[in-house]
């Protein structure tokens, strides 16, 4: 799908996204505030467990450990509402001609939404614990797109996966617990990195924005090795989800 076609069905899209949000938060009181409730209430459980087992002292572990739990949060839901995008819109994609990929976009889009505004939670905790704001903040703005655009392309891809592979719903949601393992979300990587197997951190495109991230937070230089692997990764997993995406979707409609 080329970029003139996806301005073509902008209002389908903004639709889609819209719908994707109402939906999310259809059975909630809360409703959109949830989104910032929840990752506040996961990084205390997460502070106090993770912070007493491993003895951490820094005043500011609750900031690092929110960071990396919205980043992956955002990789965790965009990703397996892409998966199942394309069997959630069965009924209209059988009824009514929308480009299918707009499908995955808008899932991915939406959840991209709802996890910027739930940076507003990081941005009063970062305050709160005097984590305050330098200079350096403004490289924050790279792995926010690369963070998006890793979620694009692994989307495209499970997107495509799942409509002829049912299971991939089940493996997905095992594979996420070891991505978020080796993403190093709870604790310090440390020592990890100096051992012999720092490298499995490294190869792990969301680990690496998310070290990005946070050296922007608290105010310290990219790591450009780390940022270029991940924007590398992510663009290579957008040219190949596009590419099987557009091979396979015209069977798509014999398997939903």
């Amino acid at each position: 799908m080329t970029k003139d076609s996806i301005l073509q069905n902008r209002f389908i899209l903004s639709e889609l996204v819209k719908k994707g949000i109402r939906l999310k938060y259809r059975r909630s009181y809360l409703g959109i505030v949830w989104s910032l409730l929840e990752p506040l209430l996961t990084m205390i459980v997460l502070t106090i467990v993770f912070g007493t087992l491993m003895g951490v002292k820094d005043e500011t572990f609750p900031v690092y450990i929110l960071a990396g739990r919205l980043f992956y949060g955002f990789f965790s839901q965009s990703t397996t509402a892409a998966l199942k995008s394309i069997r959630v819109n069965s009924s209209i994609i059988k009824k009514v001609y929308v480009p299918k990929i707009l499908y995955p976009l808008s899932a991915v889009i939406f959840n991209y939404v709802i996890f910027l505004i739930s940076l507003i939670v990081l941005a009063i905790v970062s305050i709160v614990l005097k984590v305050y704001p330098t200079l350096y903040l403004v490289q924050a703005v790279l792995p926010l797109i690369v963070l998006f655009l890793l979620g694009l392309g692994v989307g495209l891809v499970m997107s495509t996966i799942g409509v002829f592979f049912r299971d991939m719903e089940y493996l997905w949601n095992v594979l996420l617990m070891l991505i978020m393992y080796t993403s190093a979300i709870f604790y310090m990587p440390e020592r990890l990195l100096k051992s012999g197997w720092g490298f499995v951190l490294k190869l792990n495109p969301l680990y690496c924005t998310i070290a990005c991230f946070r050296d922007s937070i608290f105010g310290r230089p990219l790591e450009i090795k780390l940022l270029c692997y991940s924007f590398l990764f992510s663009v290579l997993a957008i040219i190949f989800g596009i590419f099987i995406f557009k091979k396979n979707e015209d069977r798509f409609i014999l398997n939903i």
